[in-house]
């Protein structure tokens, strides 16, 4: 008795004596992941298992990462092959209406236009020094769009899959603090009270199914390299728009999505190990993937502003903020900033269509940097 009670005393200092600072720190960046998600509702869904995983991969000696581990065969289940996220992409795309974008085919330009940001921070984690497949992972955190980020990290950046997608999810939850003040700094007082008139056009339901085929063909053969992602989004709103399979595109819309939320959460929760996670390069990801946002947003805005001078002042340029692939959040922002400044004006059916350009527009763009760099030979 004596000896077991001395043996499990032993077991509990080697635990105490293993704990690094790092694993300290990062059990409270797992906290706060569980905080922010179930206190201010920011993302809960995939906050609160990353945040779960996170500390439990930050205890030491208990193994969770390693070979056979818990987190580890989660990962090798569907991080390891990109499954995951494209899963995800599934129920992503048999929850999106495309309509609003068939209807205003202009916004699809704002889709876009919201991507610029994405090329930018590329540009300037090259200069930084990054290698070209931390560089475009990095880039994609612009998308504000989870799994695309998910996907590209754990294709070819395994290594900044916790940083990048952390990065990802707590700044597409931030959005309606950061479009804002970015939103008015760029126009003009005229320009948000501006008025859109909806013009009440009937998309055809065979224009509607069509679409996802031949975005996928087109997409497909313009970058190959991320027919996967266009694919997977594509096929779930084919499946929604055809009303054939209604018992998939339900259970891609809850049950597989739901469950694979949970493995995808607890998986990434489980790369951020204190010991790999805490250095300096985190943080300079985090300011990238915080800069990357903002310039989307800045570039959407911007070129709603062309479209503003271009029309006589038809389009109101706020819209341009919903080009970036936070669906449907971003289009809600948009609704709620136009309100403040004219009662009179309903922008939320013009910025679903820019969001919903935005999150084809995200999946293009980083289907055509994987194909670029893949041409050039880097990855």
């Amino acid at each position: 008795m004596v000896d077991a009670i001395l043996s499990g005393l032993t077991g509990l200092i080697a635990g105490v004596s293993a704990l690094h600072y790092s694993h300290v720190v990062m059990i409270a960046v797992g906290s706060m992941l569980l905080y922010l998600g179930i206190k201010k509702d920011f993302e809960p869904l995939l906050l609160v298992p990353i945040g779960f995983g996170c500390i439990l991969v930050n205890i030491p000696l208990a193994g969770l990462m390693e070979e056979e581990g818990f987190l580890r065969t989660i990962y090798n289940m569907g991080i390891l092959n990109e499954l995951f996220p494209l899963l995800i992409f599934v129920g992503i795309g048999a929850m999106t209406d495309f309509r609003p974008v068939l209807e205003n085919p202009y916004t699809f330009l704002l889709g876009a236009a919201g991507q610029f940001g994405i090329f930018l921070t590329l540009l300037i984690a090259l200069a930084l020094g990054f290698p070209y497949n931390e560089a475009v992972t990095i880039g994609i955190i612009g998308a504000c769009d989870g799994p695309t980020v998910i996907y590209v990290a754990s294709k070819y950046a395994k290594e900044l899959l916790g940083p990048c997608s952390v990065a990802a999810y707590s700044y597409m939850s931030l959005v309606p603090l950061l479009q804002p003040p970015i939103m008015r700094m760029l126009t003009t007082k005229k320009e948000r009270e501006t008025v859109m008139k909806t013009h009440q056009k009937t998309v055809s339901n065979t224009t509607a199914l069509l679409f996802p085929v031949v975005i996928t063909v087109v997409g497909g053969l313009i970058a190959p390299m991320g027919l996967p992602l266009l694919a997977t989004i594509m096929l779930g709103n084919f499946m929604k728009e055809s009303g054939a399979v209604a018992r998939l595109t339900k259970a891609s819309e809850n049950e597989i999505a739901n469950t694979v939320t949970l493995f995808l959460g607890l998986a990434i929760g489980g790369t951020m190990n204190g010991e790999i996670f805490v250095k300096p390069q985190t943080l300079l990801i985090l300011g990238l993937g915080l800069l990357a946002i903002c310039l989307d947003t800045v570039f959407g805005v911007l070129f709603g502003k062309i479209l503003y001078y271009v029309t006589g002042g038809k389009v109101n340029p706020l819209i341009g903020a919903a080009g970036i692939s936070a669906f449907p959040m971003s289009a809600r922002v948009v609704q709620k900033e136009g309100q403040k400044w004219n009662k009179k004006s309903y922008l939320l059916m013009h910025a679903m269509g820019a969001n919903a350009g935005g999150q084809v527009g995200s999946v293009m763009a980083a289907a055509v940097m994987l194909s670029v760099l893949r041409g050039m030979g880097v990855i």
